[in-house]
C-alpha cells in the first residue's frame, strides 16, 4: 500500500538516495544505454526538471493552505515534459509547432519559457492570468505567440484538435508539426481514435506527433483493470502508425525518443505516436489528496543521481540550483497574491467577437481585448 506521508524516507530505511560526490571532475557527455547528451544539455534539462518541480510543490502547497482552490499538475512527468519542451520549434504560425497540450505539462511550458509566475497566476485565479484571466484552472495554458493552443478540461478532445493545425501545416509546406499529448486513460476516448484515423488517411498523412504520459492510472483506476497487457503504443499498428515506447523517467532515453519521432514526422510528414511511461508521485489532483507516493520512481531524483554519480556536477551545486528554483517558486506566489482578482465585470469579457447580429443584440457583445 502506498505511503502517504509527504516526510521523504530516511536513508535508514533504505529509501533515501546516496550521497554524492562534493566535486566533479571534466566530463564531456552523460550516457544511458546506448543514447548519450552533453553534459552542458544534461544540466539544462535537470534545470528544467528542478524548476518544475519546485514549482509543482509550492503549488501544491498553495491549494492546501487556501491560496488556490484546486490543483493538478505532472510531478514525475518532468523528464518528458521538459525534453518535449526543449525540442519544439516555437513561434507563431504554420512553420512554427503547435502544441495541444493536456493540464499536466507545466515542464514543456517552462521549457518554453513561461516565467513560474503565469503558471502562479492561473492556479491563483487572478486578472492578470494571461492564459484565461483567472476563468480557468491551473494547467490551462494558451499562448498565440507559441502556437499553444487552449488546453481544455474535457479529456482528450486535444486529439481530435491536432489534425486540423497539422493539415494546415502540410497545406502551409515546410517543417512544422503538431504535438498532441494526453494520458493512457484518455486514449480510451474516440477523440484518441479519431486522430489515429484523420492522421492516416491515404494521400493525406498527417505530421501529428502523439505523445501519451502512461502514469497507469486514470484518476483511481488501474490501467491494468481496463486495458489489455500490451504497449499502449500498439494502438498505432492497425493504422501503420510509426510507433515507439520509452522510459519517460530516464530523460537521456527521452530526449533521444522525441528526437527521432520528431524527425520523422517533419521528414515524412507523417503521424508517429509515442508512449512515456512515467510516475504519478503525488495522485491525480488536489482532490485525492495529492500525498506523496514514496513507492514511485522519482526521475527527478534518478537524474540528479546520476548526474551526481557521473561527474556531471556535484551535491553542493544541485543544492544551490534547489534553492534558487524554491526561491523563485516563492516569489512568483508572494507577487500572483497581491495582483488583482477578477471582478463580475470581466465574466464576458473577450468572450465574444464583432459579427452582424451585434446591432441586433447589443448588450451580448462586450469586445475584443482592448475595447469595451
Amino acid at each position: 500500500m502506498p505511503e502517504l506521508s509527504d516526510d521523504e524516507p530516511s536513508e535508514a530505511s533504505g529509501s533515501g538516495r546516496r550521497r554524492g560526490r562534493t566535486t566533479a571532475p571534466d566530463v564531456a557527455v552523460v550516457r544511458s544505454g546506448r543514447d548519450a547528451l552533453s553534459v552542458e544539455m544534461a544540466l539544462t534539462i535537470f534545470r528544467q526538471m528542478v524548476r518544475t518541480r519546485a514549482l509543482e510543490e509550492r503549488s501544491i502547497k498553495m491549494s492546501k493552505s487556501g491560496e488556490a482552490f484546486f490543483w493538478i499538475g505532472g510531478p514525475g512527468e518532468e523528464a518528458t515534459n521538459v525534453c518535449l519542451g526543449l525540442q519544439v520549434h516555437k513561434g507563431r504560425g504554420p512553420a512554427h509547432d503547435y502544441l495541444h497540450l493536456h493540464y499536466r505539462n507545466a515542464g514543456v511550458m517552462l521549457a518554453l519559457g513561461m516565467p513560474m509566475l503565469d503558471h502562479v497566476r492561473q492556479l491563483a485565479m487572478r486578472a492578470t492570468d494571461p492564459h484565461s484571466r483567472g476563468r480557468n484552472f491551473v494547467g490551462h495554458y494558451c499562448v498565440p505567440k507559441w502556437n499553444v493552443v487552449p488546453v481544455t478540461s474535457v479529456i482528450e478532445v486535444q486529439f481530435a484538435m491536432a489534425p486540423g493545425t497539422a493539415l494546415m501545416q502540410k497545406r502551409h509546406g515546410g517543417e512544422g508539426l503538431t504535438v498532441v499529448v494526453g494520458g493512457e486513460a484518455g486514449t480510451a476516448e474516440g477523440d484518441f481514435e479519431s486522430c489515429l484515423n484523420w492522421t492516416t488517411r491515404p494521400g493525406r498523412e498527417l505530421p501529428v506527433l502523439m505523445v501519451v504520459t502512461n502514469n497507469r492510472f486514470g484518476i483511481s483506476t488501474d490501467l491494468g483493470t481496463v486495458h489489455a497487457d500490451r504497449p499502449v503504443a500498439d494502438r498505432a499498428i492497425p493504422y501503420g502508425i510509426a510507433s515507439a515506447t520509452v522510459d519517460g523517467n530516464d530523460p537521456i532515453a527521452t530526449w533521444h525518443a522525441i528526437d527521432r519521432a520528431m524527425r520523422y514526422c517533419r521528414r515524412e510528414r507523417r503521424p508517429f505516436l509515442l508512449e512515456a511511461l512515467v510516475s504519478r508521485l503525488h495522485g491525480h489532483s488536489s482532490s485525492s489528496g495529492a500525498q506523496r507516493q514514496w513507492d514511485e520512481a522519482d526521475p527527478l531524483a534518478l537524474f540528479e543521481q546520476k548526474l551526481i554519480d557521473d561527474g556531471a556536477t556535484d551535491a553542493d551545486a544541485v543544492a544551490v540550483l534547489k534553492a534558487e528554483a524554491k526561491a523563485e517558486a516563492d516569489a512568483a506566489v508572494v507577487q500572483a497574491m497581491a495582483e488583482a482578482q477578477p471582478t463580475p465585470d470581466d465574466v464576458l469579457t473577450h468572450t465574444y467577437a464583432p459579427s452582424a447580429v451585434d446591432a441586433v443584440y447589443p448588450v451580448d457583445y462586450t469586445g475584443l481585448p482592448g475595447r469595451r
